[in-house]
């Protein structure tokens, strides 16, 4: 059995963007969890590498390989959100906020590795 990598390009850079950015995320305690500080790391090299491969490998078009690549980062401070509003209603009042500086963040990841990734395609097709 093979995998079609054109069908299936965004399950392996999106976990592996949302864990990055999410796990070390996650394991700041709620008082001292700081947007967009928090983001900052390695998990955003991560999500810029997956734009790359993404756009250069996939075939995909560069919108599609930034929104997906870079809504890892929104989708992993959604799940902290999700998670600590159950266990304390009021944590979270001002969660859309949290939500728009997280796309910014991870925005700007993703556009600079599909830029990368535009470059590298447009490099392979001119040989």
């Amino acid at each position: 059995m093979t995998i079609d990598w054109c069908k299936h390009w965004w399950k392996p850079g999106f976990t592996l963007a949302f864990f990055t950015v999410g796990v070390p995320f996650w394991m700041i305690p709620y008082s001292k969890a700081n947007l967009p500080d928090g983001l900052y790391g390695p998990g955003l090299v991560v999500v810029l590498a997956a734009a790359v491969v993404a756009r250069a490998y996939s075939g995909k078009s560069f919108m599609r390989s930034v929104l997906v690549m870079g809504s890892a980062v929104p989708a992993a401070v959604m799940a902290r959100v999700i998670v600590e509003v159950v266990q304390r209603p009021t944590s979270h009042n001002l969660w859309p906020f949290e939500l728009v500086i997280a796309m910014l963040v991870g925005g700007a990841a993703a556009v600079a590795g599909a830029l990368l990734g535009s470059l590298l395609l447009w490099t392979k097709r001119g040989r």
